[in-house]
């Protein structure tokens, strides 16, 4: 079965990182394939607006047939919300919780990131699952395309 895999902003413009160009390669590979269908939202659009053109471009390079487009509702900006008030993480970070939020809600598999201060952090993870639990949400995995791919 296809994975269904959320990706935020970082993993874009982790595409054009020597740090993290590999593994972000190997999985936009893998969604332009086919093989994993890519989860990108409103709240991705909206980051990537200020985005290098390149960074923007990638985005468009992927067939349409191969990602699900997922709005901002305000089930999700409650839930955002809730990280937040549970001090997952700070108020500056409420985009972050939006992804998460997102992602939750609309089922992901897996979400990707290479943001390790605010979303790909043991203790950020444990925050917003405790949240999703709570709640009655499904679990998140939360991980980087390293740890979600194999060469």
């Amino acid at each position: 079965m296809q994975q269904r895999i959320y990706i935020d902003t970082s993993v874009f413009g982790g595409y054009f990182e020597e740090e993290f160009e590999l593994w972000s390669k190997v999985l936009f590979e893998a969604i332009i394939k086919g093989e994993i269908k890519m989860l990108y939202s409103q709240m991705t659009e909206i980051e990537l607006e200020n985005a290098p053109r390149k960074v923007k471009e990638l985005l468009k390079s992927i067939p349409e047939e191969h990602t699900e487009f997922l709005a901002i509702t305000e089930q999700a900006n409650n839930l955002a919300d809730k990280y937040l008030f549970e001090n997952v993480v700070g108020k500056t970070s409420r985009p972050d919780c939006l992804h998460i939020a997102i992602a939750t809600l609309n089922n992901a598999d897996v979400l990707a990131s290479w943001n390790f201060k605010h979303i790909v952090n043991v203790t950020r993870i444990r925050g917003y699952n405790g949240v999703n639990y709570k709640l009655g949400h499904k679990i998140l995995e939360i991980r980087t395309p390293r740890e979600i791919l194999e060469i």
